[in-house]
């Protein structure tokens, strides 16, 4: 009922974490078994350690909040020797209390292609489920999204990361384009097993008392429900135009607004922002999705692109005094 496949990955149900938004996992285990989750996406993982950026990174917004964070972590050797041990024993925990357990997967983050290879090399070497390529990232690079925002980069960078990855990659698209399904025909065409859809919106706050930005860069990363309309509609666009499976993030806080992605195409979707008010939620979903499902008697294999079928309403055209009126 709740099975899903990424591609040649298969997940007990679809709900992951999103990277980003809840460390590695460990630091959630006190909230709620994790081991009954479809997967846990680590915080992107980069190189060399990163201080990330100045304070003040992170604020709220109506349905939502801006995050600066600038991808600080402490580098992909202290992750191996530290974090990746955790996750492995949270999946074993479920493994052993659930026969199934959460696939782990690792979020990528480079400056370059050659920092996506050498991380995807070590993470092929160390056991990892599968890679999500972090193309999309707003708070770094001075806000240029250089692999995300170009067909061209997108598929090199998918490319180099194929040709040493032994796991599942998956590229994590950009909504701040203006085509992200060109994004996502580069991403399959470069050799990626699937797309995360999608990153954060940029956006900025401001304080107009202290007359400047609240964030510290200025920009940030808009998340949380205030973008979910915006995420499904790209999935479905997405679904429409390429073969390989979908990981949906973007304001998802229910197994409504779960079904609504797989509907639309996805076939798993990560919850992030919500679980900052409810670290717990993501297995409450789950429950919530059995039920769900077994009311109206159908599936997530079911209910996977279930709304493509359905053709949509052509655009009528009308004059520009048409408009004026």
């Amino acid at each position: 009922m709740l099975a899903t496949e990424l591609g040649s990955l298969s997940l007990s149900n679809p709900v992951l974490s999103a990277s980003g938004t809840f460390g590695s996992g460990w630091e959630g285990r006190q909230f709620s078994d994790l081991g009954r989750v479809g997967g846990l996406v680590s915080k992107t993982v980069t190189l060399r350690p990163r201080p990330g950026n100045p304070p003040p990174r992170i604020v709220e917004t109506p349905s939502g909040m801006l995050n600066s964070i600038g991808l600080e972590n402490k580098g992909v050797d202290y992750f191996l020797a530290e974090t990746w041990p955790r996750m492995q024993q949270i999946a074993a925990d479920g493994l052993a209390a659930h026969g199934a357990r959460p696939r782990l997967l690792i979020n990528i983050g480079g400056e370059s292609v050659d920092d996506f290879v050498q991380l995807a090399a070590r993470f092929s070497a160390a056991g990892v489920d599968a890679l999500e390529v972090n193309l999309s990232c707003p708070n770094v690079q001075e806000g240029k999204l250089l692999f995300s925002t170009d067909p061209r980069l997108t598929e090199q960078a998918v490319r180099a990361v194929k040709q040493v990855a032994t796991v599942p990659v998956f590229a994590k698209l950009s909504p701040n384009v203006t085509d992200v399904v060109a994004i996502a025909r580069a991403a399959e065409q470069g050799g990626a097993d699937g797309v995360t859809a999608i990153n954060t919106l940029i956006g900025m706050k401001i304080d107009w008392r202290k007359r400047r930005p609240v964030i510290a860069r200025g920009i940030g990363g808009l998340s949380g429900p205030a973008i979910h309309p915006v995420a499904v509609r790209m999935v479905y666009e997405i679904a429409r135009a390429v073969r390989i499976p979908i990981l949906a993030a973007g304001g998802a806080r229910s197994a409504e607004d779960v079904l609504e992605f797989v509907c639309a195409g996805a076939s798993a979707v990560q919850i992030g922002t919500a679980m900052f008010t409810d670290p717990a939620l993501m297995v409450a979903i789950v429950d919530d999705l059995r039920q769900l499902l077994t009311g109206h008697g159908t599936t997530i294999r079911e209910l996977r692109g279930a709304a493509l079928a359905h053709p949509l309403a052509p655009v009528l055209a009308c004059k520009p005094a048409e408009v004026a009126r």
